[in-house]
């Protein structure tokens, strides 16, 4: 029997492309070790089956949960749900994926993309394909960007925020940190009409949106100033506002110098004939791109806008699948996309997306908001895409950042404003770094990865036609 086994092995070792000259000089133990060497010893793939779905709240940006799928197998794929978008929206997705193959990445991905929707909508369909990703990666012992057909770059360009000060020497001081240190090559700076509330005869119309002499984006009820659609507040920015709104970016152009590209982003809601003014008086200052001027479904409006500037422009952090680029792409309405990974679909679809607007020729940056496990995920998408420009970075300041992750092969998360891309780390090539996970969970929930059986049952019937 053993004289058997042991022709049987040769003769498949042979067909698999190992001569038997190459194997004769070994034993059999020999010759077994060295032919599986590189054979994951953690995982059969085709045996695989998701037995759980658990999750851990942190603080990145007031709120961000880190998403694990476990397997029958001991291997697990890390997630994350975006920043600012409740856990929920991945944790009713578990039911629909327990006992499948977490490696039959793009069915399951059809099966659950239902139930994403613009914005962080999508957070739990994305944060499940992210992690899907990161376990077929470590099944096949490969790294996340080869499974997506192989990588374009081994480092990723990074952009990050320009930090304001309230006199312009120490303003100089913090941009010379942040590209002389830090190694940032490409900064973005927020440019509202939020500045301009306390200067009298900037705006028309501000008062009537003011909630405690502000306006922001980011609070009230539905009716309120941050929920209102750009068209719909009449607020117009007069000549006097827009030399203002000018001074602010041509005071950082002059700090930052015309090597380093320059974004803006953060307006405010104010109608596309406001955003042509305001897109006018600043194009001298040659800007990487206007973000976001107007929401990104009014695409006639943004066609218009783009005809009219030379500044590129740019939109689609809150985009939802290829299906909802397209029209921008098709008629040129923007220079630039912006996929954030944790919206847009995950690392398969975003590729989709850049493959596309690259046909087109159209540019992508990719936007990014969360802990490592998106920003990883986002740089192996970004190693895969030929026609990306650069990845965010929005959490360039937090100091505890990077140490919530270790690198499985050693190397750093960035160097002097790039990310790193695995050479040959499985997955996403990051592992929590556990007790500094624990130290930044957020209040509300300081559940560490517990059971989450009430979520077991699917309780609907999920299909889409009759």
């Amino acid at each position: 029997m053993q004289n058997n086994n042991r022709r049987s092995f040769l003769k498949k070792a042979a067909f698999g492309g190992i001569t038997l000259g190459g194997v004769m000089k070994f034993s059999v133990e020999d010759t077994i070790a060295q032919t599986t060497a590189n054979v994951s010893r953690t995982s059969n793939p085709s045996e695989l089956k998701i037995t759980d779905l658990r999750y851990a709240l942190t603080t990145v940006l007031g709120g961000t949960a880190i998403i694990r799928i476990d397997t029958n197998q001991g291997i697990y794929g890390l997630g994350e749900v975006r920043d600012g978008a409740d856990v929920r929206y991945a944790l009713m997705l578990k039911s629909r994926i327990l006992g499948l193959n977490p490696c039959n990445v793009e069915m399951i991905f059809k099966i659950i993309k239902q139930f994403g929707g613009p914005s962080r909508q999508a957070g739990g369909v994305c944060g499940v394909e992210m992690a899907l990703w990161d376990l077929c990666g470590k099944a096949y012992s490969v790294p996340a960007w080869q499974l997506l057909g192989g990588r374009y770059r081994d480092k990723i360009r990074l952009y990050a925020d320009t930090p304001m000060s309230s006199s312009p020497a120490e303003q100089l001081k913090l941009i010379k940190y942040r590209t002389e240190e830090q190694g940032y090559t490409w900064l973005k700076m927020d440019l509202s009409i939020d500045e301009l509330k306390d200067i009298p005869g900037t705006l028309v119309n501000q008062k009537f949106w003011q909630e405690n002499g502000s306006l922001k984006q980011w609070q009230g009820n539905y009716m309120s100033y941050g929920n209102t659609q750009h068209p719909f507040t009449q607020i117009q920015i007069t000549d006097k506002g827009l030399d203002e709104l000018a001074k602010m970016a041509e005071h950082v152009r002059n700090l930052v110098g015309y090597e380093i590209p320059l974004s803006t982003d953060h307006y405010g809601h104010f109608d596309l004939n406001n955003g042509i003014r305001l897109g006018r008086a600043l194009e001298k200052y040659r800007l990487a791109w206007m973000e976001d001027i107007i929401s990104w479904e009014l695409t006639d409006q943004w066609k218009t806008m783009s005809d009219a500037l030379e500044t590129p422009l740019l939109t689609g952090e809150d985009i939802y699948l290829l299906k909802n680029f397209k029209p921008l792409i098709d008629i040129h309405a923007v220079d630039i996309i912006q996929p954030d990974l944790s919206s847009s679909g995950g690392l398969l679809e975003t590729k989709k997306i850049g493959d596309y607007a690259e046909e087109h020729g159209v540019a992508m940056a990719m936007h990014q908001a969360g802990t490592p496990v998106s920003f990883m995920a986002s740089v192996h998408c970004a190693a895969a895409t030929q026609n990306v420009l650069a990845l965010e970075h929005h959490s360039v300041d937090l100091t505890w950042w990077e140490s919530l992750v270790k690198t499985t092969d050693g190397r750093q998360l960035i160097t002097k404003g790039f990310a790193n891309v695995p050479s040959n780390a499985p997955g996403l090539g990051i592992e929590l770094n556990e007790d500094v996970v624990k130290e930044h969970l957020h209040q509300k929930d300081k559940s560490f990865f517990a059971p989450t059986t009430e979520w077991n049952e699917k309780r609907s019937h999920d299909r889409i036609f009759s």
